[in-house]
């Protein structure tokens, strides 16, 4: 069967000397060829890989600050529709469900973006995932008892 009229999308591996990014389905530390996430995102000098370690520390991190966005403003919300007068109630809830949702839905793709950050199994990638959501939570948790570790 002839399949040479089917297109393969972004099949390119790039100018043949070019190296392929790595990779592993097992834990590692080795950063050669390591690429993540990406193609363009790629360690190619220890450099590199201190400043993808920060990235990644930041990501994390962020991922924190959304969380409590969204914590602050259900609290928020909650004390307008207290106060908020019957003629306006329904309206200001609509309102409200919108944005908790969309607030919901950033958290799950940043929640997958660092799980896909993960699943590099880089030691030094993974490390930088747990110390950025470790910062994170020092510099943006704290609004609530209850803590959540599901990845979203």
């Amino acid at each position: 069967m002839d399949h040479s009229h089917v297109d393969h999308g972004d099949m390119d591996m790039g100018p043949p000397d070019s190296p392929m990014c790595s990779m592993n389905m097992l834990f590692t530390w080795d950063t050669t060829n390591l690429c993540i996430v990406f193609r363009s995102w790629r360690i190619t000098s220890t450099t590199s890989l201190i400043v993808s370690i920060l990235g990644v520390m930041a990501i994390t991190a962020g991922y924190e600050a959304v969380r409590e966005a969204s914590r602050r403003y259900e609290q928020r919300h909650a004390a307008v529709m207290e106060n908020a007068p019957r003629s306006s109630a329904q309206a200001e809830e609509q309102k409200g469900k919108v944005v908790k949702a969309a607030l919901y839905g950033v958290q799950v793709f940043y929640s997958f973006f660092i799980m896909l950050l993960f699943m590099t199994y880089n030691g030094w990638i993974m490390l930088a995932v747990g110390f950025g959501a470790f910062v994170g939570y020092l510099m943006f948790g704290g609004s609530s008892i209850v803590k959540s570790a599901a990845c979203h």
